[in-house]
């Protein structure tokens, strides 16, 4: 990349004492208790605090002066209120300590998933600390926003911290904060899809739809995190050939889902024991229910299954097959004089730099120690020099080509046509350099990066940070994704664009038979080059096809169609990759249909969402006139069945054990001789995992 981002309510007179009243506190009907939920009784009592205008609260005397004091009094006041308040957000916080604690390990596991860690498992155990809290009983939507987006700042703020390095704490915070939104929303979501049935499938579409959105809005998207990305190490990579990102991403949070289902199953039935002895259950040999555990089994099963079968095509893609014609390619990784922003002020070192690797392959390979290449890609801004207008830098990379009896694909900035000095507007383009014609097609930057390479709405930003002076002024190009170069259509995605499923999607449907990343990752730390490293190997899996790498200062490497490294360099150091790859046409799955399928996860997510607010019963319904109503004293009139408005009571759902979960009847139901409620409704309605 040329630069990156910068960038309780008290309880109601008349509640019971045992009545929930967190923040959090769900008002559930009758018999709609969550089938898994979580609930323990510590949870469901708070107590107010006094608010800082009501007696006994502390009353802090204000100085007296001018503008100045009159501030410190604001302040004062401020603090006063919040020690006021500070006994009612702990009783707040005691309760929901495992729920927060739950969320913000599932967040540092994601991130965990992700190079330089790499463990992929963390994914899935990630995705089953979440849908802990947002099962629980207590969970409001809004808590189940709140604990979203605390996963979301777990999950981002340590997976890009490399934005502190280029441009100061806040922007990264403000990044992380705002990637943070999305698991929020995804939260927020699940907590009103939870009492369908299947939950698990709801959670997984719910989880690809917030992966989508955040891939598209705002400014063209942030793929950046995809859980996808995190399984290249993992055996679930296979699927990506599949269905895209998308299938895996969904796949990988579908078994910690699952899992979490199971155990909440399980530990409910365990919970429920065995009939006591002597008791009715007992002599009639009534045991507890087996636990309901079919479709997230089914669910677990299905991904691993599938995953087995796919891996060996993957395998035989990257030891390879006949018939495919090889290449020899070259990378070069000319290093930067300074690591940082600053070296776009040396941008004839850079360019140096390059034509000196070159010299250096090109002498390799007459002494016989390394093969001639077809072709040689240097990285994305190797040459910021405009070689189309500046004869020293055209010669001197003319003289490269020369040396190496190959064409060069160059990555340079070109001025677009008509610009000017007081609005400057250029291109980041890739040139195919051959050697004594001179320049030939090349292949403009379709996907620019905002807060980077460009400003979206200037007239706000420039007021907001001091930083936003840095970004560039590219403009988006026209192209096909694919250059010819040496008679090989090359898929090109330059450096940001490999993150988006579309720019390598396009270069592979028209017609690429090796895809390029040339990549400018003076603005990353070694950490964030191994995450950009991990895209290209899913893309190499995604679509069939050997991946070059090449950066200005690292990591460059080759990658096959299984998503293995097959050479790389170290960061931070000048060297040349050269090897042969082999040529591909075959399309994958993924390529012809992951869009569609991306598509139908969207809009299931959609359906999914309006079928829980029904279920939940958000929608008003008709109300059906019988013929014979049935009229009390007091004029009212009910269904046969039902009691008439004064009769009903208040109902509350069940808090008994963290795993707690109603019935087959909907809730935990005592006969209304007992001293019990009648049964909602929705008795006979099943909401479980499965």
């Amino acid at each position: 990349m040329a630069r990156q981002w910068f960038g309780r309510r008290g309880p109601r007179a008349g509640e019971g004492a045992g009545e929930p009243a967190d923040e959090d506190a769900r008002d559930e009907p009758a018999g709609r208790a969550v089938t898994g939920a979580i609930g323990d009784e510590a949870e469901s009592a708070e107590d107010p605090a006094p608010a800082a205008d009501e007696p006994g609260a502390p009353v802090v005397p204000g100085p007296t002066g001018p503008a100045g004091a009159v501030a410190r009094r604001a302040l004062t006041g401020l603090g006063a209120v919040a020690v006021a308040r500070l006994p009612a957000i702990s009783a707040a916080l005691v309760p929901r300590w495992p729920r927060l604690v739950l969320a913000i390990a599932g967040g540092l596991l994601m991130c965990a998933s992700f190079p330089p860690l790499n463990w992929w498992w963390a994914a899935v155990l990630s995705a089953a600390l979440l849908a802990w809290p947002l099962l629980h009983r207590a969970t409001t939507p809004a808590g189940g926003l709140g604990y979203g987006f605390l996963f979301g700042l777990a999950f981002y703020v340590p997976l890009l911290p490399w934005i502190s390095n280029l441009v100061g704490a806040m922007p990264w915070l403000v990044l992380a904060a705002t990637c943070a939104l999305y698991p929020g929303i995804f939260g927020l979501f699940a907590v009103v899809v939870r009492r369908l049935p299947g939950w698990p499938i709801s959670f997984a579409l719910l989880w690809a739809a917030q992966e989508w959105l955040k891939s598209v809005f705002p400014f063209g998207g942030f793929p950046w995190g995809s859980v996808a990305f995190g399984q290249t190490e993992g055996p679930f990579l296979p699927l990506v050939q599949l269905g895209g990102v998308a299938l895996l991403s969904t796949a990988t949070v579908l078994l910690g889902f699952s899992a979490t289902a199971i155990a909440l199953e399980v530990g409910k039935w365990t919970r429920a024991g065995r009939p006591q002895p002597g008791s009715d259950d007992q002599r009639g040999g009534v045991g507890p229910a087996p636990p309901a555990v079919m479709l997230p089994g089914i669910c677990i099963c299905l991904v691993l299954l599938t995953a087995v079968v796919v891996w060996p095509q993957v395998r035989h893609a990257g030891v390879g097959s006949g018939g495919e014609p090889t290449v020899t390619v070259a990378a070069v990784q000319g290093n930067v004089p300074r690591l940082g922003m600053q070296f776009n002020e040396q941008r004839r070192a850079v360019l140096d730099n390059h034509v000196r690797e070159t010299l250096r392959l090109a002498e390799d390979v007459r002494a016989g120690t390394a093969p001639q290449p077809q072709f040689v890609i240097w990285p994305e801004d190797s040459s910021d020099i405009d070689p189309l207008t500046n004869p020293d830098a055209a010669q001197q990379i003319s003289q490269a080509a020369a040396a190496i009896g190959a064409p060069i694909m160059v990555g340079t900035l070109l001025d677009v046509p008509g610009t000017t000095p007081e609005a400057p507007r250029y291109t980041n383009t890739v040139i195919v350099w051959n050697p004594g014609a001179g320049p030939a097609d090349r292949h403009d930057k379709e996907i620019v990066q905002p807060f980077g390479e460009y400003l979206p709405m200037p007239w706000l930003f420039k007021h907001l940070s001091g930083y936003a002076d840095r970004a560039g002024h590219m403009v988006p190009g026209k192209s096909s994704g694919v250059v010819q170069i040496a008679g090989v259509p090359v898929g090109v995605a330059t450096c940001w664009e490999v993150i988006f499923d579309r720019a390598p999607r396009k270069s592979v449907l028209n017609g690429a038979q090796l895809l390029a990343v040339p990549s400018n990752n003076a603005t990353f730390n070694q950490a964030m080059s191994e995450q950009q490293l991990a895209f290209a190997k899913v893309r190499a899996v995604e679509h069939d096809r050997y991946v070059v790498v090449a950066g200005t200062t690292g990591i460059s490497a080759v990658i096959a169609p299984d998503g293995a490294e097959l050479v790389r360099t170290d960061f931070f150091q000048p060297a040349y990759l050269d090897m042969p790859v082999r040529l591909k046409t075959k399309l994958t799955p993924a390529t012809r249909w992951a869009p569609i399928l991306q598509w139908v996860l969207v809009a299931s997510a959609g359906a999914v969402i309006l079928l829980a607010m029904r279920h939940n019963g958000w929608f008003a319904r008709p109300v059906r006139l019988r013929s014979g109503p049935r009229s009390g004293s007091d004029g009212s009139t009910a269904p046969p069945d039902e009691p008439r408005p004064d009769e009903s009571e208040p109902e509350t759902a069940s808090d008994e054990g963290d795993l707690e979960s109603p019935p087959d009847g909907g809730g935990d139901y005592t006969a209304p001789h007992e001293g019990g409620k009648r049964p909602s409704r929705d008795v006979g309605r099943h909401r479980g995992a499965t």
